[in-house]
């Protein structure tokens, strides 16, 4: 879904870097919503897989052109696996071709790799209650000394290697001692184990809602849960978004106790069962400006879009999706499988990034050709500066901020080396047979371009399915029903509560930490004076 919303779903959780969280954050301030639906292809599962890349590339660009101004349901799923890592790493096994450091070090290697060899062999023994020097371990036990013989002659060779490049280097341990700092340990890979068994498997990551853009408000239930066998526990967010007057809602209740303990000591139970309004525009940016946003976002989607290889693209058979390698989320793969259709495409991560700066430039230059006032190089300061700057909390101080941080992300260089170049970056769109886009998945790895061994492997794959919207279904199921949408009863003004609270600390009044804060503000005390 090539839209706003997809813009925040599927953009800010799988790159890393500032960039994409920078774009989808002004998009989302800017009132930048754009809906998708289902759309007709026409096609069959049979003629589609038997069609050229062209063909698959052509046809996802129409369908999603179209997306932008219905209406939908939708559900979408995150997920991250990093069992890769250890899978990729397994030497136990006969198919193994790369070696394993042992230790920090690489001149102690190979009696590292003896040590746990000959330890892993003594719990063995122990475990099927026999005694170590026993005749039934005489070949692993020979099998051990030979590997650290072995390892000894290679190291030594390798060693010379560094000043005489006639000594020959058996290919596998040259391989190891050449990056030996990169490459991975059984710590890293026990580590990765625990991390994907205590917390990405128990761990999942949702978000539900609708979207109506011509009715300009949309919806979204965020929420975690964490189950494991002794530990149930769940966290949700409902947001309202009101586009036709710029306004977010976040469900004021999840804020009152961190608010009412540092805060506003006198907050009691007025934000119970509450919405907490938050005006995004302050009427410092020019008008029309969202919609130029809006108009300026779908030009470099649809520039960037055009831009990429034919080659990217291709059709997909449902039944190979459980063969893809990594494995698919099993729970992500049960909605995926009953698919008509599927298109698939597929960057590397250079590629990846190289057009998401391609999508900035345009952005960026339609912005600030349209609103040459927005882009001016603001006066350089620290972070603690522009909070204590009266001017830097308008929406339009901000939008600036923003833009002049997209401009030095647009010339950031893009990321090089093995890493990097091996790295994928996977979208799929499944169609039923009406022809009609019920899911997309994004799949990519995180960026560790920085450490070699701590995110090897990890991925993130994220399911967001789309669906009519039911009349019958509550758009937050959790919330009572005279709730369900914010109004001026059931909602606290953010800009109207903030000088309510403000002179209850001139008055005196407040916790000492709230007083700590309101004196470290120029905007406070220009208005108030001290607080005592």
């Amino acid at each position: 879904m090539k839209t706003a919303h997809h813009t925040i779903a599927q953009r800010l959780p799988f790159k890393t870097k500032n960039n994409l969280l920078i774009t989808s954050t002004f998009l989302t301030g800017a009132l930048l919503l754009t809906g998708c639906q289902s759309t007709s292809l026409g096609q069959s599962n049979t003629a589609a897989v038997k069609q050229a890349p062209s063909m698959a590339k052509k046809t996802l660009e129409t369908a999603l052109q179209k997306q932008r101004r219905q209406s939908f349901s939708y559900h979408s799923n995150l997920a991250i696996g990093n069992n890769q890592q250890f899978t990729d790493a397994d030497t136990n096994t006969s198919t193994s071709t790369e070696k394993m450091a042992a230790s920090n070090y690489v001149d102690e290697h190979c009696e590292e790799a003896h040590d746990q060899a000959y330890t892993a062999l003594i719990l063995q023994a122990e475990q099927q209650n026999k005694d170590i020097l026993a005749v039934d371990y005489d070949t692993k036990r020979d099998s051990i000394r030979q590997s650290y013989f072995e390892c000894v002659d290679a190291y030594h060779a390798w060693d010379d290697h560094q000043y005489d490049s006639d000594v020959k280097v058996a290919p596998d341990y040259q391989a190891l001692f050449d990056n030996y700092e990169d490459k991975q340990r059984p710590l890293d890979v026990k580590k990765a184990q625990l991390l994907d068994e205590y917390l990405l498997k128990p761990l999942s990551i949702d978000s539900q809602g609708i979207y109506q853009p011509m009715a300009g408000k949309a919806t979204m239930l965020a929420s975690a849960q964490y189950q494991a066998r002794n530990h149930h526990s769940s966290i949700n967010q409902p947001i309202y978004m009101d586009f036709k007057n710029g306004d977010i809602y976040l469900w004021a209740d999840n804020f009152a106790i961190l608010n009412s303990e540092l805060l506003d000591d006198k907050l009691g139970t007025k934000w119970q069962n509450k919405w907490l309004k938050i005006a995004i525009d302050d009427g410092t940016l020019p008008k029309g400006f969202g919609g130029e946003v809006i108009k300026s976002h779908f030009a470099a989607l649809d520039a960037t879009y055009d831009a990429a290889p034919v080659s990217q693209f291709n059709y997909v058979a449902p039944n190979s999706l459980a063969s893809l390698s990594p494995k698919l989320p099993a729970h992500q793969l049960l909605a995926m499988l009953p698919s008509d259709q599927i298109i698939r495409r597929v960057q590397s991560f250079k590629d990846y990034q190289a057009s998401q700066q391609k999508y900035m430039q345009i952005f960026y230059d339609r912005i600030s050709e349209k609103y040459p006032e927005l882009v001016q190089e603001p006066e350089p300061m620290t972070a603690f500066e522009s909070i204590q700057n009266p001017k830097a909390f308008t929406s339009k101080s901000i939008v600036q901020k923003i833009l002049a941080m997209i401009k030095d992300q647009m010339h950031e260089e893009v990321a090089t080396g093995e890493v990097v170049a091996n790295t994928e970056v996977q979208e799929l769109y499944g169609f039923d047979k009406r022809g009609q886009l019920k899911w997309e998945h994004l799949r990519r790895q995180l960026d560790n371009t920085s450490e070699a061994n701590s995110n090897k492997g990890m991925r993130i794959d994220v399911l967001q399915q789309y669906s009519a919207i039911s009349t019958k279904d509550l758009a937050f199921p959790n919330l009572p029903s005279n709730v369900q949408m914010p109004n001026t009863s059931n909602s606290i003004d953010l800009r109207k509560y903030a000088p309510e609270l403000l002179q209850y600390y001139q008055d005196g009044n407040g916790t000492a930490v709230g007083k700590m804060v309101f004196n470290m503000l120029p905007m406070v005390r220009e208005r108030f004076g001290s607080v005592e």
